[in-house]
């Protein structure tokens, strides 16, 4: 049974999991050399998250759709964040003005979540580098006043950015979620062009 742990460890600790049981610690964090051990509490806990949030028992192993999940187990969850811009400010705005508000829309959408686990994990510093991101458009105000009425009625953080001064939404952005739970809202819209 010993040995099954310590290959257990070993085999979660470079792929960014710190492994605690009560007689062996494994606290080994890729590129960060061994960290402080975790309670000795039999449990997997994933290290951008807070232990309160990520310990995984037999009893509550069952999959929600607030789990963050490992690049690479299914392509349907991969992280994502949509951006949404309008098409007859693309059509009219010079382009720089144009990504300019997909960026407030983006940033602002990931910076009130920046302790959820999802947003933890696509901003975490082995994801940074591979991000995914759908840019989409709406042809305008009213679609993009539509889309973000009806992310609100079905719990989908997002931010409407509204240009400042004046006062009128120019794109929309969600925070990052698993692509199987968002795709949903956004299947009917075009890619931006």
């Amino acid at each position: 049974m010993l040995t099954g742990i310590k290959t257990m460890s070993l085999l979660l600790s470079p792929c960014g999991f710190t492994a605690s049981f009560p007689s062996i610690s494994c606290n080994r964090t890729a590129g960060k050399g061994i960290s402080p051990s975790l309670p000795a509490a039999s449990r997997l806990s994933s290290n951008w998250m807070s232990n309160s949030d990520s310990a995984v028992t037999e009893s509550n192993a069952v999959a929600s759709p607030n789990d963050v999940r490992k690049p690479g187990n299914n392509t349907d969850d991969v992280l994502v964040q949509y951006v949404v811009l309008r098409r007859d400010l693309i059509d009219t705005w010079p382009l720089g003005s144009v990504v300019t508000q997909g960026c407030h829309a983006s940033v602002s959408a990931i910076w009130p979540h920046k302790d959820d686990p999802h947003t933890i994990q696509y901003c975490s510093p082995e994801n940074i580098d591979s991000m995914h991101k759908v840019s989409l458009e709406v042809k305008g105000e009213t679609q993009i006043l539509n889309l973000s009425e009806k992310l609100a009625a079905n719990g989908i953080a997002h931010k409407l950015w509204i240009e400042q001064p004046e006062n009128f939404p120019t794109c929309l952005a969600t925070k990052p979620y698993p692509k199987s739970i968002v795709s949903l809202f956004f299947k009917k819209l075009k890619l931006c062009k």
